[in-house]
């Protein structure tokens, strides 16, 4: 079981190192646009998306990255106070009833419009654009993978945490 919590694990920790550059490059182009702007009077619509794409990446994808370092938002009022296994256990209910869930819903109903602007490889957001609306849409269902990926691997590493005879009080 620990070999497919490490596999599970691996794939949003190379994915968070890859897509974590995006920030760089995303501050680096929004400096870009405003010297151009700014200093010599020139905007490109589709520098102006490269900041909106790179973010979109940033966040749709760093996702399963920021669950597996436990970084995201938590509501503490019934978890902070508890031990190991109290949190295993809040844990795992949130991730069968929630997490879970939610994702499926997201990605059964965003895909006919992911499937759509493939199938027409639809175009940028405004004239001038990126022409790849669709590489944006397609973020919904990878979010959506990475974390059902990310929160099966936390659902293994909690199962161990109730079932080892050291984690037992």
């Amino acid at each position: 079981m620990k070999a497919c919590i490490h596999f599970l694990e691996g794939v949003n920790l190379h994915v968070g190192n890859v897509v974590r550059w995006s920030a760089l490059l995303m501050l680096l182009l929004q400096f870009v646009i405003v010297v151009l702007r700014y200093v010599f009077g020139i905007s490109y619509i589709f520098l102006n998306e490269g900041v909106l794409y790179l973010h979109a990446s940033l966040f749709m994808l760093g996702a399963g990255y920021t669950l597996l370092v436990d970084k995201h938002v938590r509501v503490d009022i019934f978890y902070a106070k508890r031990a190991r296994r109290g949190r295993a256990v809040i844990d795992i209910f949130g991730h069968v009833f929630f997490l879970i869930p939610s994702m499926i819903v997201l990605a059964v109903y965003s895909w006919p419009s992911v499937r759509g602007s493939w199938k027409i490889l639809e175009g940028p957001l405004s004239v001038g654009g990126i022409p790849a609306s669709f590489l944006l849409k397609s973020l919904i269902p990878a979010f959506c993978v990475l974390l059902i990926v990310q929160c099966l691997a936390n659902l293994l590493n909690d199962l161990i945490c109730l079932t080892t005879a050291e984690n037992n009080p």
